[in-house]
C-alpha cells in the first residue's frame, strides 16, 4: 500500500465504521464501482461481513466526500471522480505542491535529501525497464519525501487526500507513451533545484510538473 493510502486510510486500525468506509472508498477510487452503479446496503454488508449499520454510516460519509449520492426511494448511487474534479484537484495541487517544494528547498535535511536522490535513481531504473507498477510506487515516494521535507503537517494531510483520489488517474497517466520519461526528467530538475537550495526554481518546476501531468491526463481521457 502506498504511503498516501496509509495516511488517507488510517481507519484500517480504527473503528469498524472507518474500515468499512476505507474499503468502499478504495473500491470506488479503484474502479470496482463505476459512476452510476447502485450501492445496496444489504449486499455490501454481506460482501464485507459486517452488519448494515457501519455500511449505512460509511455511505453517509462517502456522500459528504462527494463520491456517492443518496436519493429517497432510489438508494445510493456512485458519482465517483469526474473530469472536472480531476481538473480542479490538479489546479489546486499546482499551487500547494509548489509551496511544498519551496519549503522543502529551504528545510530539507541531508537524510531526506539522500532519500529523495534514491527515489529518483530508482524511478530512472524502472523507467528504463518500463515497469509502470514500480514507477507509480517511486513516484509516490518522491512526492512523499518532498512533502515530508516541507515540515508542514496540514500540507501533507491535504495532499495525501488529493493523491489518494487521483490514484487510478495517475496510474493511467504513467501508462501513456512517453509520459514516464518526461516525468522522470521533471523530477530530476526539481531534485536539482532542491540540492541547490533554490526555493523559487523548485516551486516553479513543481508547478510545471503538475501542469504537464494534468494536461497529459486530460488529453488522454
Amino acid at each position: 500500500m502506498a504511503w498516501f493510502d496509509q495516511i488517507e486510510n488510517d481507519g484500517s486500525t480504527g473503528s469498524l465504521q472507518e474500515r468499512v468506509f476505507a474499503q468502499i472508498q478504495d473500491d470506488i477510487l479503484n474502479g470496482k464501482y463505476q459512476p452510476g452503479d447502485s450501492l445496496i446496503e444489504s449486499r455490501l454488508s454481506q460482501e464485507l461481513g459486517v452488519s448494515r449499520t457501519p455500511v449505512r454510516e460509511a455511505l453517509k460519509q462517502l456522500e459528504l466526500k462527494g463520491l456517492v449520492k443518496s436519493t429517497p426511494n432510489k438508494g445510493t448511487v456512485v458519482t465517483g471522480i469526474t473530469s472536472q474534479d480531476i481538473y480542479d484537484i490538479y489546479t489546486i495541487r499546482m499551487k500547494i505542491e509548489g509551496l511544498a517544494a519551496r519549503w522543502a528547498a529551504e528545510k530539507i535535511t541531508q537524510e531526506e535529501l539522500a532519500e529523495l536522490k534514491e527515489a529518483v535513481e530508482l524511478e530512472e531504473f524502472y523507467t528504463m525497464k518500463n515497469d509502470v507498477g514500480q514507477l507509480y510506487k517511486f513516484d509516490n515516494n518522491f512526492h512523499y519525501i518532498l512533502f515530508k521535507a516541507s515540515k508542514s503537517r496540514p500540507l501533507i494531510n491535504t495532499l495525501s487526500t488529493f493523491h489518494h483520489y487521483l490514484q487510478r488517474a495517475r496510474n493511467a497517466s504513467f501508462s501513456t507513451p512517453g509520459r514516464a520519461r518526461k516525468a522522470l526528467k521533471e523530477h530530476q530538475d526539481i531534485l536539482q533545484a532542491i540540492i541547490d537550495r533554490d526555493p523559487d526554481r523548485a516551486e516553479k518546476l513543481t508547478e510545471k510538473h503538475i501542469r504537464n501531468a494534468m494536461n497529459n491526463l486530460l488529453k488522454n481521457k
